[in-house]
């Protein structure tokens, strides 16, 4: 989902200032501005899946679910992200409507052209975040997930999870079948031809 740069090195605040009168969404790397590009079909499922099954079951908390359209800021690594699902249960977080600083669960649906990034980069920024306790990689051209998760020595232990398999987010106390992640999916099988 990450393109090319947009613009030269800006500031933070510039890029809050700048960013909500755009027409796309642009997530910002320490000066560096990087406009957003759409997703398919199953990312989409996918991500509205677990919305569906995290909203419900946090109906009754005071944990917050949202979805791909409010950022979330790692203030050490001068960074601001769109995540495709996030969950926030400290109530700091109420104090902004469009940023969340203190998430406990980080969801992205991976795709080709950031999958690498989405594992590499951008989770060793996620993992400044104090707060995060779970951090989620969803497949969305096969099924497959995994779960990172912080240890209490504060050591991230990975998680995979099959078809087969229940997922179990500790972070919200939510088990959910893998297989109603990928409810009415439908992959692509055959690519097309150039």
């Amino acid at each position: 989902m990450i393109a090319s740069p947009q613009l030269q090195w800006i500031s933070p605040q510039e890029y809050l200032e700048w960013e909500p009168m755009q027409q796309l969404r642009h997530e910002y790397i320490d000066g560096e501005v990087f406009a957003m590009t759409g997703g398919t079909k199953p990312h989409n499922r996918i991500a509205l899946n677990l919305v569906t099954a995290l909203d419900s079951h946090l109906a009754q908390s005071s944990c917050e679910v949202y979805i791909s359209d409010v950022k979330v800021q790692v203030a050490t690594a001068n960074s601001y992200y769109y995540p495709d699902v996030v969950v926030t249960c400290d109530p700091r977080d109420r104090e902004s409507n469009s940023i969340i600083q203190h998430p406990c669960l980080i969801v992205e649906v991976l795709s080709p052209s950031t999958e690498a990034y989405d594992r590499g980069g951008k989770f060793a920024r996620y993992r400044q975040l104090e707060t995060l306790q779970e951090y989620i990689l969803i497949d969305s051209e096969q099924i497959g997930v995994d779960c990172f998760r912080r240890n209490e020595q504060g050591l991230w232990v990975l998680y995979p999870y099959a078809t087969e398999d229940t997922i179990t987010l500790a972070s919200v106390g939510l088990s959910i079948p893998v297989a109603a992640l990928y409810r009415q999916v439908k992959f692509e099988t055959n690519k097309a031809e150039s």
